[in-house]
């Protein structure tokens, strides 16, 4: 069978950039997901490499095996590469590459037509090189001998001194890159130019960067004229023109009669127009954001090549943006960027959907919230968090920069606080309080602790304004409002501007102060033994949302032994948890029952869920398994434990502790003092926790009313793909501005995607671009592991490795419970478990403050420990001093 060395844009995708070249491929996946591209194929990179052994190449290709970068500009390899270019361009295609050639122009009347010739070399356009201006283009290139001729000049420009240079610097060998090319029709040029879904210049990544000018790109490209340049920001939709700069544009590059270009002068009248009106950079902005979410996966930044025909966008490239510099605080632009899953593995350990994914950069604005109330400045449109494969990271040399400098705390604080396995960035001095900087800190730290404390005192106000928004959303009748009226309500998700937003953020991340502060006052009495007294004063706090379902499950499971009705749904063998409505009348005579209380469970708590940061997950309300299974095994297996008393006697352990060594001096009111507003914080976190993801099932409802409404128009598939879009794909979609064309086989891929993701096994840390390899268990001996304590207390039990809260059935009383991260869904599973063990969290992760509100003895932040401990193995959990004994033997307690 004859190879087929013509690709159209569809064959281009299947073949994939080894045959298509980078530039081909990601044509023809911007054909196939619904971007406009010229009419056009790739003659295939097989044709080139038959190209060069039918024409005796070998030998000349060979002689320049050894030589290095260094050496390319010397005289003898200039002359070696200058002789094979002639070659090239004198030599001879085949009569099977030639006929196939001319019946493809043919074919798409391209033959008679002025086209462009560009090289797609097979390394060319990807996230590890880019060849930008490496490899020849040829522009409105008419007839096939011209274009045959054009070719050749394709092929030859792969031997140019810069390009082996090129390839040399990036580590390929001259038979990895072969070329294809890219043969397609010109387009009628009103204006053309590049586009970035970044700014390459700064590194930041709200904001879009386009540089224009009239007639062909050319000009701006190859920097002949000074280009229109644009930024427009994406904090909003419609996205908004920032920046304006309307360049001399002194020359146009037009094509030319019969071939070729020309360049003609513009006076200054005509150079002084904008190549662009402010609409037109609007519709130009929003197809660089769906290239960004198509071509980059929301991940890889996009360097896009289109021009404008008048009517409308066409794309001539698109290629990742390779080289993207750090936006950051000039204190550490020096320092590599430490990404880790800290934090962000213990709120979400999932792979996030396309959707959820898009408003990752919503984080960075409610960090600055909190560092802009002390009064310190943070670059605006600072990123924080990114995706990698699915996942999000945090900027740790950023986050542990930013509260080091603004209000001393020392990046090992930073790493305890957030969890996770990231070194520590280095820092000008270790006493960060001290001198006039220390000052300036001391002062930032006064500032917040007052701007925390008016908000703390109006935090009932607060709550209660977000409680009632929640409400009013989940009221709402999505299937009665319009698309524009959709439109709005999605462009609400996108902005958390506003004061109530920023106290409740205030609320959430001063949570993590008070208890500091709690702790510096411990160690200035008690030194190391700061962390125990801490959370064993807190124990038992009360008032911690997330503990208070766990209390009321327990209590559900006590009344389902004594309903008749209710036990005998769940002891039956063939246990069908989902018709518990059906099975579990309500009492005819309206006293309550074990029905009626679980339906008040589901009014207070049904917008929770397991893993409920992700949005695609059903809540408790929509699907109750989980906690009839929880309550199924509860009567099943029995736990009788007073919680409220082992919190009463760590709490009071703590305190006489305190008492014997201070007595009656002022220090130990501060302590009382500072333990109450730790314990009010904490509480008010866990609340505003709630509160905000109760908001996330109106947002769920929204979103599938838009799924529903997409599915009925055919431009989805199903409601449930919603998901898997982007989210200025729904806008662009509901506002009739695109009509979906693509979006069907770019979901498709997109779930594959996400099942392929879910599969890895992440990196905790990244520096730069490189993953790390896994944190292991840090052994203080062979037998004793160190991690973070955040829970008082010792247990000793069988490790009971748990990697999915669906598996908690597996937890018998009494067990350690081990498990990779946790999150409010697992907390109730906490109640059966004597004591935690968990890979990653912080002294203020959501297990961490559940642990304590339990009075269950916990250490986190333990890498490896579902690798290293065994199933059923018998450990002791030291949650004063943050240590696991392989072992029944129990450290004698303090």
């Amino acid at each position: 069978m004859t190879k087929k060395l013509l690709l159209t844009w569809r064959e281009a995708v299947e073949a994939g950039p080894a045959e298509a070249g980078g530039k081909g491929w990601n044509l023809g996946r911007l054909d196939r997901y619904g971007f406009n591209v010229p009419p056009g194929g790739v003659l295939a990179a097989f044709a080139y490499r038959s190209f060069l052994s039918d024409n005796g190449f070998a030998e000349n290709i060979k002689a320049l095996a050894d030589v290095r970068a260094e050496e390319v500009s010397e005289d003898r390899v200039t002359k070696v590469l200058e002789d094979l270019r002639t070659a090239i361009a004198k030599g001879q295609l085949s009569e099977l590459v030639e006929q196939q050639l001319k019946e493809f122009l043919s074919s798409n009347s391209l033959d008679s037509t002025g086209v462009a010739v560009r090289s797609s070399a097979t390394t060319e356009d990807s996230k590890e090189a880019s060849f930008a201006g490496i490899h020849t283009s040829f522009l409105n290139v008419v007839g096939s001998e011209r274009i045959i001729e054009a070719v050749l000049g394709c092929y030859a420009s792969l031997w140019t001194p810069q390009a082996l240079a090129y390839r040399r610097k990036m580590g390929f060998s001259d038979e990895e890159v072969a070329a294809a090319v890219v043969i397609m029709q010109m387009v009628p040029a009103v204006a053309a130019g590049v586009a970035f879904s970044c700014d390459p210049k700064t590194g930041r990544q709200d904001v879009i960067t386009i540089s224009a000018n009239f007639g062909l790109g050319e000009s701006v490209v190859n920097g002949s004229v000074e280009p229109d340049e644009y930024r427009v920001g994406l904090d909003k939709y419609p996205p908004k023109v920032l920046e304006k700069r309307v360049g001399a544009k002194s020359v146009v590059v037009l094509p030319q009669e019969g071939g070729g270009t020309v360049a003609r002068e513009l006076n200054s009248t005509e150079g002084a127009k904008a190549a662009l009106t402010d609409t037109e950079l609007v519709d130009l902005v929003s197809l660089i954001q769906r290239i960004f979410h198509a071509l980059g996966k929301g991940e890889q930044h996009q360097d896009v090549e289109w021009v404008f025909d008048g009517d409308r966008f066409v794309m001539l490239q698109a290629r990742p943006v390779t080289k993207l510099p750090t936006y950051t605080f000039p204190a550490i632009s020096h320092l590599p960027v430490i990404w880790s899953n800290a934090n962000a593995k213990d709120a979400g350990p999932f792979v996030m959907s396309t959707l959820q994914g898009s408003g990752i950069g919503l984080v960075g604005g409610i960090i600055s919230v909190m560092l802009t109330a002390s009064g310190y400045k943070v670059p605006e449109g600072m990123s924080v968090i990114r995706l990698y494969k699915g996942r999000p990271y945090f900027n740790m040399t950023a986050m542990q920069w930013a509260m080091y400098d603004s209000m001393g705390m020392l990046p090992s604080k930073v790493n305890e606080n957030f969890g996770g396995h990231q070194p520590e960035i280095p820092v000008p001095d270790p006493n960060p309080l001290k001198g006039k900087d220390g000052l300036k800190r001391r002062a930032r730290q006064m500032r917040f602790g007052l701007y925390f404390m008016r908000t703390l005192m109006k935090s009932k106000s607060i709550l209660g304004k977000a409680l009632e928004e929640a409400e009013a959303k989940s009221r709402k009748n999505y299937s009665q409002f319009s698309d524009e009226a959709l439109v709005a309500e999605l462009c609400g998700v996108l902005s958390i501007k506003g004061s109530s937003i920023s106290d409740a953020i205030i609320l959430a991340m001063g949570a993590t102060i008070q208890p500091e502060l709690l702790r510096r006052e411990l160690k200035r009495h008690f030194p190391g033994r700061e962390g125990a007294l801490a959370n064993g004063l807190m124990a038992g706090g009360s008032g911690i949302t997330s503990a208070e379902h766990g209390y009321e499950l327990l209590k559900l499971a006590d009344m389902a032994r004594d309903d008749k009705e209710a036990l005998s749904f769940f002891t039956a063998e063939d246990f069908q948890p989902l018709t518990w409505r059906e099975r579990l009348p309500l009492n005819s005579n309206g006293d309550p029952n074990f029905r009626s209380h679980f339906e008040e469970f589901l009014e207070q708590y049904g917008h929770r869920a397991v893993y409920e940061g992700d949005f695609k997950n059903p809540r408790w309300r929509e699907d109750p398994t989980y906690l009839l299974e929880f309550i199924r095994n509860q009567i099943q297996n029995p736990v009788k434990v007073n919680y409220k008393e082992m919190q009463r006697m760590k709490r009071e352990q703590a305190q006489q502790e305190i008492k014997e060594k201070l007595g009656l001096r002022p220090s130990r009111l501060k302590i009382n003092y500072l333990t109450k507003l730790a314990v009010k914080s904490v509480a008010k976190r866990e609340l505003l926790k709630s509160i905000g993801v109760k908001s996330v099932e109106p947002l769920r409802l929204l979103y599938e009313e838009v799924g529903s409404r997409l599915a009925a128009r055919g431009l989805l598939n199903e409601r449930a793909d919603v998901y898997h879009c982007a989210m200025i794909e729904l806008l662009l979609m509901l506002d009739g501005i695109w009509d979906g064309r693509g979006l069907k086989l770019l979901v498709e891929e997109r779930k594959e995607k996400f099942k392929e993701y879910e599969q890895l096994d992440p990196p905790d840390v990244i520096i730069d671009e490189i993953p790390q390899p896994k944190a292991a268990v840090q052994e203080v001996s062979g037998e004793v592991f160190e991690g973070i304590g955040v829970a008082a207390g010792q247990a000793t039990g069988a490790a009971r490795l748990i990697n999915h809260p669906n598996e908690g059935n597996l937890l018998k009383p009494g067990e350690i419970l081990v498990a990779p991260s946790t999150d409010p869904g697992w907390t109730p599973l906490f109640l059966r478990a004597s004591g935690l063990i968990m890979e990653v969290g912080g002294s203020f992760s959501h297990g961490a403050i559940v642990a304590r509100e339990y009075g269950i003895p916990a250490v986190v932040n333990v890498p490896g420990a579902m690798k290293v401990l065994q199933d059923g193995e018998i450990v002791t959990v030291d949650g004063d001093e943050g240590k696991i004994y392989r072992s029944v033997r129990v450290k004698e307690p303090v």
